[in-house]
């Protein structure tokens, strides 16, 4: 009798630590790396061509290299977690520990890089214009004077035109990018302007094949960096592993695959460490 006591209570005492393994398993730190093998990492979600979330699954350009990278760092496709990582909360989600790392247009800014630290970067992108396939008036920046040019709300794209290359622009805001192509496809406007990255991935969709082209002025250095907690060891990691994807043509692959059918004439894969000013 007494022996069946013994052995219930440590069956007791090992079913408890079994529970408690399992309820620490997924806890994750700041390299990413857990007892239930899960990273979480920051996309776009409504950006064709870079991070969109579709009903198939996770697509672009950002999306590509962020599993890349995971999978450099130990972690398959199927451990991602995928969480939308919006322009103004991204330092926040990243200070917070929501992500690991984020992979969404992040320019690298000296002001960011105060809140934040940045691998990469891994693509040098430029302010750029998407005009209608036929346009034939608008050739050159100086162009865009007089034109009708639609920005989203809250972008600093179209302020940008005017205040470094002091266009006279009649400037027209939409709430989305795509209300923006609408109104380029329609006539209501003449140019939309943003990163030529994210109109090549708009223009790119098969919907909107061979209706626009991207006007390739490249007016300002937009220098795309995956952002990582301060101080986190992962941007020497994350580092190591662009290099790779760089040099195994998976960088390459994965331009012509997101980029391709809007004839993006991007620049080659920068060097680490290499901003652009």
């Amino acid at each position: 009798m007494q022996l069946r006591k013994v052995t219930a209570a440590s069956a007791a005492v090992l079913a408890l630590s079994l529970a408690a393994t399992a309820c620490g398993g997924d806890k994750k730190d700041d390299n990413g790396s857990s007892g239930g093998k899960k990273i979480a990492i920051g996309i776009k979600f409504d950006q064709p061509g870079l991070g969109q979330k579709t009903p198939q699954g996770y697509a672009g350009f950002d999306v590509d290299v962020a599993t890349y990278v995971a999978k450099k760092l130990g972690y398959g496709s199927d451990q991602i977690e995928w969480k939308e990582s919006k322009s103004a909360d991204r330092e926040t989600m990243l200070q917070r520990g929501d992500v690991q790392f984020i992979a969404a247009t992040y320019s690298i800014t000296p002001e960011r890089e105060q809140k934040v630290d940045f691998a990469g970067p891994y693509l040098l992108a430029h302010q750029d214009v998407l005009l209608r396939a036929d346009e034939t008036a608008i050739k050159a920046p100086k162009d865009l004077n007089g034109k009708k040019l639609c920005s989203v709300s809250g972008s600093t794209s179209a302020q940008n035109l005017k205040a470094k290359l002091n266009l006279k622009t009649d400037l027209v805001t939409y709430p989305t990018y795509s209300a923006c192509l609408s109104g380029l496809q329609s006539g209501a406007i003449d140019a939309l302007t943003t990163d030529d990255s994210i109109l090549a991935g708009y223009a790119a969709q098969a919907q909107f094949k061979g209706k626009f082209k991207l006007g390739n002025f490249k007016m300002t250095n937009e220098n795309y960096g995956i952002g990582v907690k301060k101080g986190s060891d992962l941007k020497a990691k994350i580092n190591t592993a662009l290099e790779s994807m760089v040099s195994d043509g998976s960088w390459a692959a994965a331009v012509k695959k997101n980029f391709g059918p809007a004839d993006y004439k991007n620049e080659p894969a920068p060097k680490i460490g290499d901003v652009k000013s």
